[in-house]
């Protein structure tokens, strides 16, 4: 039997839950799994529920939108597999991980295409049989090689982008047109070590931990709704070349997990924040 994700956010009154599961029980929906979070300080509530048995998705829509306040924001889709662009430059640990996840079933997802501003992953990403697009910014203006990497976004339609420690920054425009479908991985350093040699600047500042954030890209660099984040704990023991190491297996666990949950319909964002429904 499909199962579809309903997911809601609407300002916060009462009986709304028992509006939202009674049009699913009218309509032969059996409730699978659920969750709920209600915001006090901004009256907010929020809902994700995975349901069995719904035969008419557009009318299940019309009749939510009747029971639910006018400014709620309503989003079912079905439970199968998405499509995804992943994009990277050289670090190979995040696009491996990926592919190898999608590649056996571990995560929800069919790898569309890489794109990369660079061709020393090629042969990784094609030994999976997925396309690669070499996209050179070399001689380009930004704008100029963005309409390029568009071009084939428009022509691969993904339901969501992975930046897989894709080195490039990202024009205001390119955002807003992918907004909260664009997902990037960083180091946690930011933005107390900035720049080349992060790692290098954590062991000289004698840091006691190191992690990860997966996050959505926005305009403000390394600064969109935070999706997931790892720690791990070093000490005096642990060299440069030991601590980017541990960086790298720590980035590849919290960007996939960010993914699955995306991927999965488990994130609304809210504002500069993020619900995630785990």
């Amino acid at each position: 039997m499909s199962k579809l994700i309903l997911v809601i956010s609407c300002p916060d009154e009462k009986g709304l839950i028992a509006r939202i599961t009674g049009v699913l029980h009218r309509h032969n929906g059996n409730i699978v799994e659920n969750g709920e979070f209600v915001d006090a300080e901004q009256n907010r509530f929020f809902m994700r529920t995975a349901v069995e048995g719904i035969e008419d998705v557009d009318l299940l829509q019309r009749v939510l939108k009747t029971e639910l306040p006018r400014e709620a924001r309503i989003r079912i889709s079905g439970s199968g597999r998405k499509r995804v662009v992943l994009m990277a430059t050289t670090e190979p640990h995040c696009l491996g991980d990926l592919l190898i996840r999608a590649g056996f079933g571990d995560l929800p997802m069919e790898v569309a295409s890489v794109i990369s501003n660079h061709d020393t992953l090629r042969e990784l990403t094609e030994s999976f049989h997925v396309p690669y697009h070499h996209v050179s910014a070399e001689g380009l203006s930004r704008g100029e090689h963005e309409a390029q990497v568009g071009a084939l976004l428009e022509a691969a339609q993904p339901d969501l982008i992975v930046m897989a420690k894709y080195m490039r920054i990202l024009t205001s425009g390119f955002i807003q047109q992918y907004r909260n479908r664009i997902l990037n991985i960083h180091h946690s350093f930011l933005p107390a070590f900035i720049g080349a040699n992060p790692y290098r600047q954590a062991w000289e500042r004698g840091v006691k931990i190191i992690g990860a954030t997966a996050h959505f890209a926005s305009e403000d660099l390394d600064e969109g709704p935070i999706i997931a984040q790892d720690v791990i704990p070093v000490n005096h023991n642990h060299g440069p070349k030991e601590m980017a190491r541990n960086g790298r297996d720590v980035e590849k666990r919290v960007l996939a997990r960010a993914v699955r949950f995306v991927l999965e319909d488990r994130v609304i964002v809210n504002g500069n924040k993020t619900i995630i429904f785990e």
